[in-house]
């Protein structure tokens, strides 16, 4: 069938250029597809399989774009290096982000979720205000996963805040809920001074970037200002 219908495309194009020939071959069947459409449905198809098989999900693209913006800095961020990273095609990335832009929002979306819902979350099972407040210390001196930039990623993120406005209010907003979760819980336990929540929240901060600079663990020194803290509402 299908060399049929190839001959019957060949002696219509000749006859265009020479009214008389005679073409002897009958005229391909009406329902006969035609062979550039099923060349294309050959070539088509291992790319199609091929697309399939190496489609990431968001979040892999997502936990790629913090270890780039963590090594490398927002210049980074983009589809074509992201993807050499991965060993996988743009194509993937497009099919889960419009552009770059919304893949930008679709990372801090995911690091504002992960650094206060779901902290804020893990401390419910906390029997009182002193042993959240404990808790708290102590998860918020562990890293980021290294998938997702470890110690260096929330450096990174304050560092990307400076040139970028879309940065900076995501980082406002996770500021700002981290510090009325601790102001919340300083008046539970019955620390009223609304300064012992900052000083509390600026320790973290200034102790992330020191450990991003040496490396060294900040659980011991967070224990410590907690304890002094807690101290303060024990002597109250």
């Amino acid at each position: 069938m299908q060399k049929r219908t190839d001959l019957y495309l060949v002696a219509l194009y000749l006859s265009q250029f020479q009214p008389n020939l005679r073409c002897n071959i009958a005229p391909a069947p009406q329902n006969a597809a035609p062979a550039k459409s099923m060349v294309a449905q050959q070539r088509r198809a291992p790319y199609a399989f091929h697309m399939a098989k190496n489609r990431l999900s968001p979040e892999a693209w997502i936990a790629a774009g913090f270890r780039a913006l963590a090594e490398k800095g927002p210049q980074a961020l983009k589809a074509e290096p992201l993807a050499r990273a991965l060993e996988t095609t743009k194509g993937s990335f497009y099919w889960h982000f419009a552009d770059v832009p919304a893949f930008h929002a679709a990372m801090l979306n995911l690091w504002e979720e992960r650094a206060v819902a779901d902290v804020i979350a893990s401390l419910e099972s906390e029997g009182n205000p002193v042993q959240r407040l404990r808790k708290l210390g102590s998860i918020a001196a562990e890293d980021a996963p290294a998938d997702f930039g470890g110690p260096k990623i929330e450096p990174a993120i304050r560092a990307w805040a400076r040139d970028n406005a879309l940065v900076t209010e995501a980082v406002d907003r996770v500021d700002a809920k981290r510090m009325g979760y601790l102001n919340e819980l300083m008046a539970e336990i019955g620390l009223s001074n609304p300064e012992l929540a900052r000083i509390l929240y600026g320790a973290l901060v200034g102790m992330q970037e020191l450990s991003h600079r040496d490396g060294a663990s900040n659980a011991d020194a967070l224990a410590t200002l907690v304890d002094l803290i807690l101290a303060l509402y024990e002597d109250s």
